[in-house]
């Protein structure tokens, strides 16, 4: 099994920054491509894709809705994965989750480890 923990969350007025990291642990990546991604949650709204990684190609992904604002890293050797939020408006507020499968997609069903979420609350 792998577990996810996320750190990072907190509140920031519209227009800050925050910077939310995920390690993996439990289990190594380390011969088998893995993908790392985030989503996120707002109250009475369905679970949404941020964005993701293919650690193994850094190639990475991201909802329209946080491109040019949002910044996926992530590290193959220690299973982690960061994703720097600028220009954070009231709209982002959410419980963030990350997750992680074999392959970076949009989908949630495609990750199968999931981390229990931090919240980020952005005030206007």
């Amino acid at each position: 099994q792998v577990q996810l923990v996320e750190s990072g969350g907190g509140l920031v007025q519209a227009g800050g920054s925050l910077k939310l990291s995920c390690v993996a642990s439990g289990r190594t990546f380390s011969s088998t491509p893995m993908a790392m991604a985030w989503f996120r949650q707002a109250p009475g709204k369905e679970r949404e894709f941020v964005a993701s990684i293919q650690l193994n190609t850094a190639n990475t992904y991201y909802a329209d809705s946080v491109k040019g604002r949002f910044t996926v890293s992530g590290d193959n050797a220690k299973n982690t994965v960061s994703l720097q939020m600028n220009s954070l408006t009231p709209e982002d507020t959410a419980v963030y989750y990350c997750a992680a499968g074999r392959t970076a997609g949009p989908k949630p069903d495609t990750y199968t480890y999931w981390g229990r979420g931090t919240q980020v609350t952005v005030s206007s």
